[in-house]
């Protein structure tokens, strides 16, 4: 899964540029990512994450800890 948030699951957005003459091309608004490391401290190590900038402020709110158990709870691999 390319250009996907690993918290979020959120991907790009697709429309229309759409210049003076009307005249419509497709384009696409890619997710603000950030790929971050964060400690496990329950199992000692780090792990890697690609995050969006929402996915970073959910981790610091909610904790690293609950969002790695809320993520294999969902089936994903961490």
């Amino acid at each position: 899964m390319s250009r996907h948030c690993d918290v979020t699951g959120a991907g790009p957005g697709f429309g229309n540029n759409v210049p003076w003459s009307k005249q419509k091309t497709r384009r696409r608004w890619n997710v603000n990512l950030q790929h971050k490391r964060y400690f496990l401290p329950s199992e000692g190590r780090y792990v890697r994450l690609r995050l969006s900038a929402k996915g970073i402020k959910i981790v610091d709110r909610d904790g690293i800890e609950a969002v790695v158990r809320r993520m294999r709870a969902q089936g994903r691999k961490v």
